[in-house]
C-alpha cells in the first residue's frame, strides 16, 4: 500500500500540517496522493482506520528517495521523518534514497528483501523498541551493504537576497555544492567506497555525556531554592 506525498517535499523534515486541511485522492488502487509532508502521509495511514491500510503494517518503508540523505540530512529529510513516524508508533521503518542515476529497479529489489528480513528476524530478536534504519545508494554501487555510523556532509549554506516586481524582498535559502571529509565507518565513507550505507538510527536523543550531565546538574543546583 503506497500513501505518499503529492508534490516534491526535500527538507520538509518531520513537519505536521496542524493548521489546514489536507487533500487526498487515490491516483490508482492501492496508491494514494496526500497533499502534505512525508510525515504526514504515515501519520494519516497509520491513523486513518481502513481509509488507507487494511490494518496496521509490518513495516513502514520511506522512499526511494531522488537524492542521498548522509550525515546530518537525517535532520532535516522528510523521507527520513516519514520512517521515524512508523518507528515511533512501533513500527519498523526504514528511510531509503538512491542517488541519481543509480540502477533504482536494483535498489528497490533490495529494499523489498532487507524489509521481509527485517520482519523475519525481528520477530525473534529481543529489541528495546522498533528499528529505525537508513539506507543510501550511490550512483555506482558495487552491489553490496555495509553497516555505517552517521558522516559529515558539509552544504555550501548561503542567502540569495532578491526582491520581486513590487519591490518586496525574499530569500533563496542554501547553495548547490556539497562535500565530505573522510570518517572511518561512515556512511559517507561507504559512498565513497561504492557501498550501500545501512545506517541503524536512535529515536531518543538524549545526550550520555557524562561531563554535560554532571555541568547541567551543576547548572541546576544553584538554581535551586
Amino acid at each position: 500500500m503506497i500513501v505518499a506525498p503529492e508534490t516534491e517535499q526535500s527538507a520538509s523534515s518531520h513537519s505536521l500540517s496542524l493548521h489546514r486541511p489536507l487533500r487526498s485522492r487515490e491516483a490508482e488502487p492501492g496508491i494514494f496522493a496526500i497533499d502534505g509532508t512525508p510525515a504526514d502521509c504515515v501519520y494519516a495511514a497509520l491513523h486513518g482506520g481502513t481509509r488507507y491500510l487494511p490494518r496496521k503494517p509490518d513495516v513502514v518503508i520511506s522512499g526511494l528517495n531522488h537524492g542521498l540523505n548522509m550525515g546530518q540530512d537525517v535532520f532535516y529529510s522528510g523521507t527520513v521523518a516519514a520512517a521515524r513516524e512508523g518507528a515511533l508508533r512501533g513500527i519498523p521503518a526504514i528511510a531509503t534514497s538512491a542517488e541519481s542515476k543509480a540502477d533504482r529497479s536494483a535498489c528497490a529489489q533490495v529494499v523489498a528483501d532487507l524489509a521481509f528480513t527485517l520482519i523475519e528476524d525481528i520477530a525473534t530478536a529481543t529489541l528495546p523498541r522498533a528499528p529505525l534504519l537508513n539506507l543510501n545508494f550511490p550512483r555506482k554501487w558495487n552491489g553490496q551493504l555495509r553497516v555505517t555510523t552517521l558522516g559529515t556532509r558539509i552544504y555550501e549554506e548561503v542567502i540569495d537576497v532578491r526582491r520581486d516586481p513590487r519591490g518586496r524582498e525574499y530569500l533563496w535559502l542554501g547553495g548547490p555544492g556539497i562535500s565530505h571529509h573522510a570518517q572511518k565507518g561512515s556512511d559517507t565513507e561507504a559512498y565513497d567506497d561504492g557501498f550501500a550505507s545501512l545506517t541503524p538510527l536512535l529515536l531518543d536523543l538524549t545526550s550520555s555525556s557524562i561531563d554535560l550531565v554532571q555541568l547541567l546538574q551543576t547548572a541546576v543546583s544553584k538554581h535551586t531554592p
